[in-house]
Order: structure tokens, then C-alpha cells, then sequence
């Protein structure tokens, strides 16, 4: 086979739980790591915050666990939180022998033990954190310990298109056997065979129109999930991140909520607090009820924003403690310690996922699901603050360690088609799938956004129904290219939170509906669960 390449185990997507994962597997597997651009550019590059643990003397394990379940709104499994939780210090100082800079109490004296904050949702300071920049410190130290290992390759701009399993193959068993891979360079399809894949592909926000993530959040790994057969979970809970900076030209740059964590306050256009009135948490609320109460105080004075001012705190303070945010806000005109700054709620994290077990185990033998492309039972409603990173990490361990157990095991692979171009052309109306990604993304924001009503959701529905016709159509009939990809992905994803959606007939975490503005307590929760091939 011309385009065939054969690894013990592969990787999608490169992210801090996609690298994590890597450097946890046995040296003598042979692993493949593909980023669809390059290997730093997903999301956890841009997570400012940290990673929630307990790693203060004044902490301790049942009150972050008490901490995540209030905020996960009576949807979390406790015992994957208690898991996680438990967890959380092994993950931190595995991050620290890999030589991960946390920002210390003292820089000048490395005993200072290192500097905690608090976050939205917390009871306790027990993020962790490398400045304003905790993302891009955890993401290029993974990076570096990932390209001098000889047992891993790395493919960047290599796009997955679909997994194949023995249900495609005709095969009687339950297996996942690899991916069809899109070269970007080449623009050849590959064939990547492997007995064990792992969808890392972080979530899908970029199906709104205004997000703090970056452009590769396309939910490529729910999507490639859900077409090879597996259950997907609660993707009504969409998380709205409170504080984006309102700006033109500031592209989904996120202001962090270590920032409320310090004392910044939320501010309306006049000057007036807010926060109070909706919660006695004020802002440091978790981010369903700050997002709303930002949403509500904007559509009730029809502003196009709000502010977050942190001016009561020394200029030093907020230099040394937030670096990337005071210098770039900076570059928009905007000096934190002499004026409030404008910020909105943007789509932020993607709650639900496809469903796994405690080691990363999907519904297809083989094929593992860890991050955020994951719904683990974690979260449930809500994510708190600094959670993700924590469940990127702990169960790229766990799934590591389930596949360490069972690589020698698998036998021979069946041969793998080559992908079929025999029947497609080259397109000449690539206008088609700028128009619907934009169709997408807006109407997806008006009626699927932080507040929803049954109408909004019915025209979401039709929308999206016509338009995946019209994608799957234009599929079908021409060649495949990144762009295509993506959309196929996000069309899909859309209609999996739309029907989710609808399904629930109450408000609760960050499903909130005008219809049902109270939270069901007649029956006990549960969770949404969409089974492929059934209505």
C-alpha cells in the first residue's frame, strides 16, 4: 500500500493531554502524534489559568471533590472526581520532574514553595500555575520531551478524516484499526494503522461565532467518534468563558479568571458592580452564573460590553502576576492598572464528549477518547475553573496505563483499503463551504448561545438538518480538503448539542432555557447520552 504507515499506538491531536499520553507510554511502543497544524497550536497553548490540585497543607482532597460537584450541578460522577482529585498531586509533580516552570512564591528562593491562586468555583487556593501563561509553559516543555524520544514521530499538518473499524471493514469483531489522515503538504490521504488510537482533538467552541479558542477547535474527535459508533454525552453544556476582551482586532484572546481571583471586579458601562445581585459569591461565581449574569446585565441595557477592573492593585503586582495579559491588552490601547477593560462572554470548553470509561475506553475496542474531547462524568454541568488541564493529565495517565497492559497482546492487523478518490473531482465552488462554516457559526450563536428558548432550538434544528444535507452532498462529489474536514466535523457536532438540547426540559449548569428556567428536582439527574442510529 502506497500511502500506509503502521504504528503501535496513535495519537490525535497534540495537546497537553495528546503529549502527556506519549511520554507515559512504554519507550518500546511505537507511537505516531498527529497535530493538524503545528504540534503547539491547539488549545492548551492558550491556557492562561493552571491546574487545579490540592497541594496546600490547608486543603484537601474532599473539598476540591466538594467544590467540582457543586459546580457540576448534580451531573458529575464522584467517583471520577474523587479519582481525579486524588489524583491531582501525582499529575503536578509529574509536570515538575518534567521540568514544567511553575511560578514560585519567591522567584529568588526556589523553597518558597510554589504560588497558588484562586479561581471561580474554588474554595481554596489550589491552582498551579506558571504565571498568566500555564498552557504554553506545560505545552512547550511536553514538546520538547516528545521530539527526543526515538519511539515517537510527530506528523504536523496532518488532518484525521475518519477511524476505521471492523464494522467499515465488514469484520465481525468491535475494533478500531486506524485512521484515513488528510497530508496538508502533500494532499494525499494516508492510511495510519495501528490497534490502538487515541482521539486528543480538545472540543468543538469554534462552532460559535465568538470563542476564546483557537481556529483547530472543530470537535473533529466527537464527530469521528460518533460516525464509527460511539455514545456521545451532555453536549448542551457549552461553557461561555465570561471575560474575553472586547476588541476588534483581539481575536479570541482570553482574559483569565485568576484575574477575579486577585480581586477584579465586573463592572457595568457606569461604573456600577453587578456580580452581587446574582450570586453571594459575586465574581468569584462559577462561570455558568457569571456568564449568565454578564449576558443578562448586557441585554438589559442593550451594552455591547462590560469591564473588569483591576486598578485597587499595585502596577507591580499585575505586571508580575499576569505578564501576558497586562502586555497585551497593552497592545490594544488598554493599561489594567489605570482603567477598567471591556470584556464579553465567549464559547469556551466543551462539556460533553464522547463517553468513557475511567481509562479512556470508547465504545470501539481500541479507541480511547482523553480531554476535552472526552465526557469522562468529570464535569458534568459545568466545568470549574482549572479542572481540564488536571483531566487532560490524569486520564492521558490512566489510558497510558491501559494500553502498557495490553500492546503485546494485539494480533496481526487486517490489510487496510487505500481511501477511494475514483469518483470525485476537484471542486470549483469553494464559496459553498466558507458560506455555510459562516451559516454555521452565527446561527449556532443566536439560537444555541448562552441563553436558549424551545424556538430558537426548533430553528437551529432546521437549519442544521439542511445544511448537513448540503454538506454530505458536497462531500460525496468532491475532493477532500482541511477545510471540508472541518466543516463535516462542526455541522455534525452542531446537531449532536442542538438534539441535546432539546432533550433537556429544564435549566441547569450551563444549559439554561427560558422555557424551563428552573432545575427538574422532581426526578433524580441524569445525564444525556445520544446512541448512534437512534432518534
Amino acid at each position: 500500500m502506497s500511502n500506509s504507515r503502521h504504528f503501535d499506538v496513535m495519537i490525535i491531536g497534540s495537546g497537553a493531554a495528546g503529549l502527556s499520553m506519549a511520554l507515559r507510554l512504554d519507550r518500546g511502543i511505537r507511537i505516531a502524534i498527529l497535530s493538524k497544524t503545528l504540534i503547539s497550536d491547539g488549545s492548551s497553548l492558550y491556557a492562561q489559568g493552571g491546574v487545579a490540585a490540592v497541594m496546600d497543607s490547608g486543603d484537601s482532597f474532599d473539598s476540591h471533590i466538594e467544590d467540582t460537584l457543586k459546580a457540576g450541578a448534580g451531573l458529575c460522577n464522584p467517583d471520577i472526581v474523587r479519582h481525579t482529585v486524588e489524583k491531582g498531586p501525582e499529575a503536578i509533580n509529574w509536570l515538575i520532574d518534567n521540568n514544567v516552570p511553575f511560578t514560585l512564591v519567591d522567584a529568588a528562593h526556589p523553597d518558597s514553595g510554589y504560588h497558588l491562586t484562586r479561581e471561580g468555583g474554588h474554595s481554596h487556593r489550589r491552582v498551579i500555575h506558571a504565571a498568566d501563561a500555564t498552557g504554553k509553559a506545560i505545552e512547550n516543555t511536553l514538546e520538547q520531551q516528545v521530539r527526543g524520544r526515538d519511539n515517537i514521530r510527530i506528523f504536523e499538518n496532518h488532518i484525521a478524516i475518519d477511524i476505521i473499524t471492523a464494522n467499515k471493514l465488514g469484520l465481525k469483531d468491535n475494533h478500531c484499526y486506524g485512521a484515513y489522515v488528510l497530508n496538508r503538504n502533500s494532499k494525499k490521504i494516508e492510511v495510519f494503522k495501528s490497534p490502538f488510537v487515541v482521539l486528543a482533538c480538545g472540543g468543538a467552541s469554534k462552532v460559535y461565532l465568538y470563542t476564546s479558542n483557537p481556529d483547530t477547535s472543530t470537535g473533529d474527535g466527537i464527530a469521528m467518534a460518533w460516525r464509527a459508533g460511539c455514545r456521545v454525552a451532555n453536549m448542551e453544556f457549552n461553557q461561555f468563558h465570561p471575560t474575553c476582551l472586547y476588541h476588534p482586532d483581539a481575536k479570541s484572546f482570553l482574559v483569565t479568571e485568576a484575574l477575579r481571583g486577585e480581586g477584579a471586579r465586573l463592572l457595568l458601562p457606569d461604573g456600577t458592580q453587578f456580580m452581587q445581585n446574582f450570586d453571594p459569591r459575586a465574581e468569584l461565581a462559577s462561570r455558568d452564573i457569571v456568564a449568565h449574569a454578564i449576558d443578562h446585565e448586557m441585554k438589559r441595557l442593550g451594552a455591547e460590553c462590560v469591564y473588569l477592573d483591576i486598578r485597587h492593585k499595585p502596577k507591580e503586582f499585575i505586571q508580575h502576576h499576569f505578564p501576558t495579559i497586562y502586555s497585551r491588552c497593552l497592545e490594544f490601547g488598554y493599561d489594567l492598572s489605570l482603567q477598567p477593560v471591556p470584556v464579553v462572554p465567549a464559547a469556551h470548553y466543551t462539556c460533553g464528549g464522547v463517553v468513557t470509561d475511567i481509562s479512556g475506553k470508547t465504545d470501539i475496542d481500541g479507541l480511547y477518547a482523553i480531554g476535552e474531547t472526552a465526557f469522562t462524568g468529570l464535569h458534568g454541568a459545568n466545568r470549574m475553573a482549572s479542572n481540564s488541564l488536571l483531566e487532560c493529565l490524569v486520564f492521558a495517565a490512566s489510558a497510558a496505563e491501559d494500553i502498557n497492559h495490553k500492546y503485546r497482546q494485539i494480533a496481526t492487523l487486517p490489510e487496510l483499503p487505500d481511501w477511494d478518490e475514483s469518483r470525485v473531482t476537484d471542486s470549483d465552488e469553494e464559496v459553498v463551504v466558507s458560506h455555510n462554516w459562516d451559516e454555521l457559526r452565527r446561527f449556532m450563536w443566536d439560537y444555541v448561545g448562552i441563553v436558549r428558548t424551545n424556538k430558537r432550538l426548533q430553528r437551529a434544528k432546521s437549519r442544521i438538518d439542511l445544511l448537513l444535507h448540503e454538506i454530505n452532498e458536497y462531500y460525496g462529489n468532491f475532493r477532500i480538503t482541511n477545510d471540508l474536514i472541518e466543516l463535516r466535523n462542526l455541522a455534525l457536532v452542531a446537531s449532536l448539542i442542538i438534539r441535546s438540547a432539546q432533550t433537556r426540559q429544564e435549566s441547569r449548569g450551563l444549559h439554561y432555557t427560558l422555557d424551563y428556567p428552573d432545575m427538574d428536582t422532581n426526578h433524580p439527574p441524569v445525564n444525556t447520552i445520544l446512541i448512534p442510529g437512534k432518534k
